[in-house]
């Protein structure tokens, strides 16, 4: 079912219900009026009778035979007279008798002095009149025929209001609803339009602060970010293509070379030794690129645990001093605590090992005297890692691209990478929760700041 049928339904079925329920406030609020009235007629008509009954003005016999003829063509009033103590002055017709006096009746009229009262369609009153210092029981009770011939009338018309109503209700909602979606139909043809080549393009806001102007501004957004990720998806590829293809080519041409004539030794060697470190590079960047993958985790997709800082720092030197020598790897206490957990975060041992080993090495490689001075302190919930060097430093548009993947730098002649290293870096401190900062200046080094929570 379309949204515009759903909400015209609902539309319809509420405010009839609404309709609903003040046709039928009318319709009772007419049959009260209806009965109150026909009791005020029934006890002018008790008075007029008895009056007239009492003065001796009309004797009893033609008062009854008035009352029987007019009974052939009208709801007459049958009305009696008693006195208090249950004895019949006058009945206009006690072989019809509707009402069927007895002595609780008349009890309960001398304590109520008036009651009113149904007997069946028929509506009947009760009531004390006084007359000449005597007080006497009046009765009387008739069919309102002409006021429920109204109330039916009513009934009908009501009937047939609510009908037409209803219908009227269902092609106004409908109208309605239809004009409201129509925007949205608009927006569904231009999200139509919008393809992975066309990605650029966006959807009109005509009112930014309606719910429509809301959810187009929303969904530009979403194409925003999404325009974003191809973007860097394609830069990705392009960029992941032309690092393999240079190692790759390289190692084509190596064994290809060899293979055109017949060599010594010495020159397979240096042959092999070439295709080896050719291959190496493509390891590495293959290896960089499946960490980069793990990076993109979810938190609750990798194993997490409690590590002590201190110690992966000490395996991290141990690794990267066995692998490079010429590393020097300084480890600094700012400050001593009883507490281990202030130096104790919970992380994946494997990519915490990795982006702190980058940035170690990123000391390192880029410094003269590949040093890397690794300060550890903690603040409120934080444990905080500085790893520092004294090496060239970078400048402010390094440092704009510095965590861009593949981006190598004004220095990338210094040493051999691929501009994974930062970006890898990056991903995994904010997979933990943490932050990381650079400063630096040229000639003077380079500062990297990490606060990941500790336990």
């Amino acid at each position: 079912m379309k949204i515009r049928i759903s909400l015209t339904l609902k539309n319809t079925a509420a405010t009839a219900a609404v309709f609903l329920v003040c046709l039928t406030a009318i319709y009772l609020v007419s049959e009260h009026t209806r009965s109150k009235t026909f009791f005020h007629t029934l006890e002018n008509e008790a008075i007029t009778k008895a009056h007239l009954f009492l003065q001796n003005k009309v004797d009893a016999r033609t008062m009854q035979e008035i009352y029987l003829n007019n009974r052939n063509f009208i709801d007459e009033v049958e009305v009696a007279v008693y006195t208090t103590d249950f004895r019949m002055l006058y009945h206009d017709a006690i072989q019809n008798d509707i009402i069927k006096e007895d002595s609780a009746m008349i009890s309960h009229i001398l304590k109520d002095r008036r009651i009113e009262f149904y007997v069946a369609d028929y509506q009947g009153i009760g009531m004390l009149y006084a007359f000449e210092g005597e007080e006497y029981v009046v009765t009387a009770a008739a069919y309102d025929r002409y006021g429920h011939a109204n109330l039916t009338e009513l009934r009908t018309t009501l009937g047939m209001l609510f009908i037409v109503g209803l219908l009227l209700l269902f092609v106004t909602g409908y109208l309605l609803a239809r004009a409201a979606l129509q925007p949205i139909r608009g927006i569904v043809r231009e999200a139509e339009a919008i393809t992975a080549s066309h990605i650029d393009r966006r959807l009109p806001v005509k009112n930014a602060k309606d719910e429509l102007g809301e959810l187009a501004l929303a969904f530009n957004a979403l194409l925003s970010r999404l325009e974003i990720s191809f973007n860097a998806q394609r830069t990705f590829v392009s960029n992941v293509s032309h690092e393999l293809r240079t190692p790759l080519a390289a190692l084509i041409a190596e064994l290809d070379l060899a293979l055109q004539k017949e060599r010594n030794e010495d020159e397979y060697r240096k042959a092999i030794h070439h295709a080896l470190q050719d291959a190496g590079r493509m390891t590495k960047l293959i290896d960089g690129l499946l960490n980069l993958a793990k990076a993109d985790y979810q938190q609750e997709q990798i194993k997490m645990e409690e590590i002590r800082l201190d110690e992966l720092l000490l395996d991290i030197r141990t690794l990267l001093l066995r692998a490079h020598p010429e590393y020097r790897i300084e480890l600094l206490f700012e400050r001593e605590e009883d507490d281990d957990r202030m130096i104790t975060v919970r992380g994946n041992l494997y990519l915490l090992t990795i982006a702190t080993s980058n940035l170690i090495e990123n000391n390192c490689k880029y410094s003269e005297d590949h040093t890397s001075c690794v300060h550890i302190s903690y603040w409120e919930e934080w444990a905080i890692l500085r790893f520092s060097d004294s090496g060239t430093g970078m400048s402010e548009e390094e440092l704009h691209h510095l965590f861009t993947l593949f981006y190598r730098g004004e220095q990338e002649s210094m040493t051999e990478g691929y501009g994974i290293g930062m970006a890898l870096a990056q991903k995994i401190i904010h997979l933990h929760q943490g932050k990381i900062a650079v400063h630096s200046e040229q000639g003077e080094g380079t500062t990297f700041i990490v606060e990941l929570p500790h336990i």
